[in-house]
């Protein structure tokens, strides 16, 4: 566990984790009509987070030298990246209730990396495994903005086939079903482009390639997701349909690295190369 060292990078870390624990705390905690007066508060927890990653994922200050990284770092990295995408969006679009929630993931995110900071790597596989994992992280990412869109995309088809509800939306409160699709699919076309060259240099380039778990679940949520695409393209795909196609890539993304490694280290208390 990272706090059972008293080393400053140590307490920098702990102290970073704690200001983003905070400051997402906070977020989460008022409602939309303090909002304004607090809107600090997000961005503050999005900074702290920034620097608690940067000092974890580099291991300065411990006592191997070289990068760090594992499953609690993976998911909090991708919180990171959604609250980037969601501090840039929100400044134009509506995005009405996913404040809270991103604050209290990206909250727990920091939680769990600071009790799980992951392994030490002193060298890298390849000179191409440190663009590989930055691609891999990345798509992490914009998967994971597309299912935020996608969570709000189906909440505001509820609310139009609600008829309380329904005057709500249609007074333009909130944002319109057409742009979340249109932006859903965005990110998924992001998604797809930025994995498969994340697939492709893993493939090419690392010397240790193998068809384990994470290569397998990799290579089944890239099919999956890549199978919306073609399935909106080619047949019309929208909805629920489109929807659950995309939580199950997203999941066997998330599987893929975050699941396989929270058994390896977590349960079965291990290392694993790649």
């Amino acid at each position: 566990m990272i706090l059972s060292s008293a080393s400053p990078a140590t307490l920098a870390l702990a102290a970073s984790s704690l200001v983003a624990v905070l400051a997402y705390g906070v977020a989460a905690w008022v409602d939309e009509a303090r909002a304004d007066r607090l809107r600090m508060a997000l961005p503050i927890g999005w900074v702290a987070q920034a620097m608690a990653l940067l000092l974890d994922i580099s291991g300065l200050g411990g006592v191997v030298t070289g990068a760090r990284f594992g499953f609690a770092p993976a998911l909090s990295m991708t919180c990171w990246l959604v609250l980037a995408v969601y501090l840039v969006e929100s400044r134009f679009l509506p995005l009405p209730g996913a404040r809270r929630v991103l604050a209290l993931l990206a909250a727990a995110a920091c939680v769990l990396a600071l009790v799980f900071p992951g392994e030490s790597r002193p060298t890298a596989v390849s000179p191409w495994a440190p663009l590989h994992w930055v691609l891999g992280l990345a798509s992490y990412g914009l998967f994971g903005v597309a299912v935020l869109h996608a969570a709000m995309w189906n909440r505001a088809e509820r609310q139009l086939r609600d008829k309380k509800a329904a005057a709500m939306v249609n007074s333009g409160a909130g944002m319109p079903l057409l742009r979340l699709e249109r932006l859903t699919f965005q990110f998924v076309a992001a998604g797809v482009a930025v994995l498969s060259l994340a697939i492709l240099l893993g493939w090419w380039f690392t010397p240790h390639w193998r068809w384990d778990h994470k290569t397998l679940l990799s290579v089944l949520g890239w099919l999956v997701l890549t199978g919306l695409l073609t399935g909106r393209q080619v047949l019309g795909w929208r909805g629920r349909r489109a929807t659950r196609w995309l939580y199950f890539g997203a999941a066997l993304l998330l599987l893929a690295y975050a699941g396989s490694r929270f058994v390896l280290e977590v349960l079965l208390q291990r290392s694993a190369g790649g």
